[in-house]
């Protein structure tokens, strides 16, 4: 096993993550089976209870671990599925400890951060490191480790001091570090200084590392005499530090790697026999297409958590996606749901409802808590009544269950019971298996099953009758409303594998374009070459490109897909004869022999 090591300097949020799994990208287009692991010096045993405004989005993986963000880039770019072990915090290495000294793992010895916890974390990597995550039932040839946070902070001091010993006990060949730098830009001419990542790995060399490769950020390209310095000050060769500058878009870090010769580069130090790829023209195309685009598509996402972006980080890369497979440029208009009810104040809610009415489609995403849930009911009864292409996700699906009975159905005080408890008419109710009084770990969480009603919109997006999609959520549609909604043209198409729980939700074609809602988060799976039906549906739908014909549950789709099973199934059948008779022969070569 071969592994490669992402740490950063000066300041977080530099990119460690896109240039873990760009690197991952290029060793994986080289031959090499790819995994990825990714360490949070955080105390929290997940990421669950953690406020996005804390820590971005919460990305949830198969398994039902809710994990960094990160891990959604790794399976994004890899085409991998991780497990919730592939995320190890603080908390889960102390906990792990904790554990086994209450079981008298160690033999009544002083537990100590070194040897214990370190080898703790040690062991963690070495066995995550060997598990299948691209299907092939294989274990990975190179596992590529972020360390979050920067070098120097108290947190992550002794997972740095476990990845040194680790790098002792795998052998220097089988270990390659790369660390992530900033390189700041000052002046009115923009001048270059290197000294804060100078002092990045004077604190690197003090923790016993000297990296193997050095990435330095910054807004522009990094010159050759700074460059020079930094190699001279950190012994580094030159050509082992390289330079990535902000660009259009993160498709285009892949290529700015390949073109330094990052791949060849960890290749050669991991003694790797593999062949370095020399072209990615999957991802220069996309790259290219961000670029050169000029029709956009505006749709207005409707959160509690506008104020940072990375909050919805994977919605807005499935709409990039899908918007990218449109032949459009996305344009999101961020629209607080707060500033849309009447007691906002009149400036902000004048110009978040302008920003509604001018989109070409509207979604609303997920969230928890009561606040701004009346605005996000205020924009779902726009999107219906006005015939506005319409995605709701997970509490999105359930704002337009909400608004529904409120505004169809007449019951002015619908509501979910997580906003209100004493309503007469719950809607949305809290799961009966779930213990209210615990919060992290305890949702409906991960892969689940979900059949769907042949000719509904659900199965026209996806092309066939059961699905699997991640899910994160406590509360579901009430069973007792279901008969009321259905009377009044609304349409529950999708159903859990027992038939109990509602997963999709939508309105008839006569009567909207495209109005879709979804217990759980399509987002999760799409990636740069994996298009999120329910993302599509959207993007088209605004685009006024949806044509019901065209979409992958469609008859004639289906009809095409059948001929090409049946044509491959005769082509496989005509192969397999022959190498039977090639073998048959060959047996009575050697007879003859």
């Amino acid at each position: 096993m071969k592994y490669v090591l992402i740490s950063g300097g000066v300041v977080s949020g530099l990119g460690k993550g896109i240039t873990a799994s760009s690197i991952g990208l290029l060793l994986k287009e080289s031959g090499l089976r790819v995994t990825a692991i990714k360490i949070d010096p955080y105390m929290n045993i997940d990421a669950g209870t953690m406020s996005p405004y804390e820590h971005g989005e919460v990305y949830v993986l198969d398994d039902g671990g809710e994990v960094d963000l990160d891990l959604g880039n790794y399976e994004r770019f890899l085409n991998i599925t991780l497990t919730r072990d592939h995320n190890i915090t603080s908390g889960k290495a102390f906990q792990r400890v904790i554990e086994s000294e209450r079981k008298g793992d160690y033999l009544g010895k002083t537990v100590q951060i070194v040897p214990h916890l370190t080898d703790a974390i040690q062991d963690w990597i070495s066995k995550v490191a060997h598990i299948s995550v691209d299907g092939s039932n294989q274990p990975p040839d190179v596992c590529v480790i972020e360390l979050g946070g920067t070098v120097g902070d108290i947190e992550s001091s002794f997972f740095l001091e476990a990845l040194r010993q680790f790098k002792f006990r795998v052998g220097n060949d089988n270990f390659c570090h790369v660390h992530v730098s900033l390189v700041v830009v000052v002046g009115a001419v923009g001048e270059q200084k290197s000294k804060p990542t100078q002092h990045s790995l004077q604190v690197l060399r003090a923790q016993g590392f000297v990296p193997d490769m050095i990435v330095c950020r910054c807004t522009t390209e990094v010159t050759r005499a700074v460059r020079e310095k930094i190699s001279m000050f950190s012994m580094v060769p030159y050509s082992r530090v390289v330079s990535i500058h902000d660009v259009n878009n993160i498709y285009e870090v892949p290529a700015l790697l390949l073109q330094q010769n990052v791949v060849s580069q960890v290749l050669n130090h991991l003694h790797c026999n593999a062949i370095p790829v020399r072209d990615i023209t999957r991802w220069n195309h996309l790259a290219t297409k961000v670029r050169t685009l000029n029709q956009t598509v505006k749709i207005a996402m409707v959160g509690k958590y506008t104020g940072l972006g990375d909050s919805y980080l994977s919605v807005t890369k499935a709409l990039k996606i899908a918007a990218l497979h449109s032949d459009r440029k996305l344009e999101i208009l961020w629209v607080e749901s707060s500033n849309l009810e009447k007691a906002a104040d009149s400036i902000e809610r004048e110009a978040a409802w302008k920003s509604l009415k001018s989109a070409d489609g509207i979604l609303i995403p997920g969230g928890f808590g009561d606040r701004g849930i009346e605005g996000k009911c205020l924009a779902a009864q726009y999107a219906r009544e006005n015939k506005k292409p319409f995605l709701g996700i997970c509490l999105g699906m359930q704002i337009a269950v909400i608004e529904f009975g409120r505004n169809v159905l007449g019951w002015k005080d619908a509501n979910s019971a997580e906003f209100d408890s004493k309503t007469k008419h719950p809607v949305i109710i809290f799961m009966p298996e779930i213990d209210q009084r615990v919060k992290g770990g305890n949702m409906r969480l991960g892969s689940r099953c979900t059949k769907l009603k042949t000719g509904s919109l659900s199965f026209l997006l996806y092309g066939k009758k059961v699905i699997y999609e991640r899910h994160r959520h406590r509360y579901e549609v009430n069973p007792q409303v279901i008969e009321d909604f259905k009377k009044k043209g609304f349409i529950f198409s999708g159903q859990d594998e027992v038939g109990n729980r509602m997963e999709t939700v939508e309105l008839p074609f006569e009567a909207h374009p495209f109005y879709y809602g979804c217990q759980f988060h399509p987002e999760f799976k799409s990636g740069p070459h994996r298009i999120s039906p329910p993302f599509r549906g959207l993007v088209e739908a605004s685009c006024g490109t949806l044509r019901r014909e065209q979409l992958p549950g469609s008859p004639s789709i289906l009809s095409q897909e059948k001929s090409k099973r049946k044509f491959f199934d005769s082509m496989s059948g005509t192969v397999k004869k022959r190498r039977l008779e090639t073998s048959n022969n060959a047996l009575l070569n050697e007879r003859e022999l």
